[in-house]
């Protein structure tokens, strides 16, 4: 077995040379080096992020010997680049597997890596379950640095910052992060640290529905239903000419649900709001089930009832260390000119 194994692995990189090559001239070193649901080992990844290779495993444990053939496979094809595993198989967990001890130190150590120029940190095991940057999104990221020169960005669940940092490194006038959790945040502005940015970026500890109706000018109350909501930070009106929405698939709190399968209109609406006229809001989807059909004709029929015009549409995918089976990935990007 271990054998079959080292085979879909060396496969898998060859399938990904040419890519490799752009991105080491870009200078990017972090990328999806097996993605195991297409590539034979449904439930098993292996990412590089710099100067260590992160192995998970999201349906079962991998066994030991199993783990040693991925092992061997890579210090042979990077040598010197450790490698770690996370086992995330149970639901809602942490990373509670045992590393080896002498993995211990070294999971816990502040990395740093580069995406098209842009530095960023990562961590092997941190309080958090998922990696301080989502490689799949490398697309979205590169489409917005592409599109941001000159450009204020407003970054929805903007988690560690990624898509900010890109756009202020990439020229963007103005920059405005928002996302519930000061952990992540936190990340975001060592991120803008380690990078000569032109200018400052803003980072706004919020829930994002508090925060998109305040921007969009619908206001959010102190108090729905008699209940008094929890405190958010206050917020002038203000439109952006290129509006970044990555949410989550389902996460609830006192100020609305968020819910990418039966009500992506409840996000979607106040963030077109929050778009300037000309402008362009890049929506996500990352819930396999839904279809671009169905989720593009949701994003339509919503803009008109908020009043507004998608002028044009163009489709994201994510880049080919993400291979998809039939063209149609899990994760669905959808710039749109409005």
């Amino acid at each position: 077995m271990p054998a079959n194994l080292t085979e879909l692995l060396a496969a898998a990189l060859t399938a990904r040379r040419s890519l490799l090559d752009q991105l080491h001239a870009e200078q990017t070193s972090a990328y999806r080096l097996f993605h195991g649901s297409v590539e034979g080992e449904a439930g098993l990844s292996v990412d590089r992020y710099g100067d260590a290779l992160l192995v998970q495993s999201f349906h079962r444990p991998l066994a030991p010997d199993r783990l040693a053939a991925i092992e061997a496979f890579y210090t042979d094809v990077f040598p010197g680049l450790p490698v770690f595993y996370n086992e995330r198989s149970q639901a809602n967990s942490r990373i509670a597997n045992t590393l080896p001890p002498e993995q211990i130190g070294a999971a816990h150590v502040r990395r740093q890596f580069q995406e098209m120029g842009v530095n960023y940190r990562f961590q092997v095991r941190h309080a958090g379950q998922d990696p301080w940057l989502f490689l799949d999104l490398r697309a979205g990221r590169r489409r917005v640095m592409q599109e941001i020169a000159g450009k204020s960005l407003l970054n929805l669940f903007a988690y560690t910052c990624g898509v900010g940092i890109a756009a202020a490194k990439a020229g963007a006038r103005h920059v405005v992060n928002v996302d519930f959790s000061e952990a992540s945040l936190s990340i975001g502005k060592e991120n803008a640290r380690l990078n000569a940015l032109p200018i400052r970026l803003r980072f706004v500890k919020s829930d994002v529905f508090a925060a998109l109706r305040q921007l969009s000018g619908q206001g959010q109350a102190e108090r729905v239903r008699g209940k008094r909501m929890p405190p958010f930070p206050r917020l002038e009106t203000h439109s952006f000419d290129v509006v970044f929405l990555d949410p989550p698939r389902y996460a609830k709190s006192p100020f609305g649900v968020v819910d990418l399968v039966n009500d992506y209109a409840a996000l979607f609406k106040p963030a077109l709001l929050c778009t300037a006229e000309g402008g362009t809001l890049i929506c996500c989807n990352n819930v396999a089930e839904v279809s671009r059909a169905a989720w593009l004709d949701l994003l339509e029929r919503s803009a008109r009832k908020a009043g507004r015009v998608i002028r044009e549409v163009e489709w994201i995918a994510p880049e080919a260390d993400f291979p998809s089976l039939d063209g149609q990935a899990p994760l669905k990007m959808a710039l749109l000119r409005v």
